[in-house]
């Protein structure tokens, strides 16, 4: 019998943590800006994706950010869409949804009805935290905009 997936509230933290510094990196000139697009290098120096990084949602504590693959070189796969919420107060961003999955929880027991994996929310903060890694390391900016005057 499998024990029962217990949360490393610790280290769950340190990725949010580290996550809101990524993107606060990434987010320069935020919030004048609201949209920057990034394209990630890949083998013999081509871009082999694009990263899009879009404030959908602005309040005095919180912005969500969506973080979106906008090009892929494999087109056999779906794009990524990844739905990271930053409270600023407490300089952490985690990610509270993915394509259509809201509101996921820190531990699932498995097997379960969505087949999600025992730590799901760990594993997708922590796969956003190697995404932004990989903009800040490899990415250069291609495109960013500014709220117009009209909105």
């Amino acid at each position: 019998m499998q024990k029962r997936y217990v949360v490393d509230l610790r280290h769950q933290q340190a990725e949010c943590d580290a996550n809101y510094v990524r993107l606060t990196r990434l987010l320069h000139g935020m919030p004048e800006k609201q949209e920057w697009e990034y394209a990630v290098e890949g083998s013999h120096s081509q871009v082999a994706e694009r990263v899009s990084l879009r404030v959908i949602e602005s309040a005095p504590y919180t912005s969500t950010i969506e973080v979106k693959q906008v090009e892929s070189p494999h087109q056999w796969s779906k794009a990524t869409v990844l739905k990271v919420r930053m409270y600023h107060d407490a300089q952490m961003a985690e990610v509270v949804a993915w394509d259509k999955h809201w509101n996921t929880r820190s531990r699932y027991e498995y097997p379960n009805p969505r087949m999600y994996q025992r730590d799901e929310k760990a594993q997708f903060n922590k796969f956003l935290g190697e995404w932004l890694s990989c903009c800040l390391s490899q990415g250069r900016v291609v495109h960013t905009f500014a709220i117009s005057e009209d909105s």
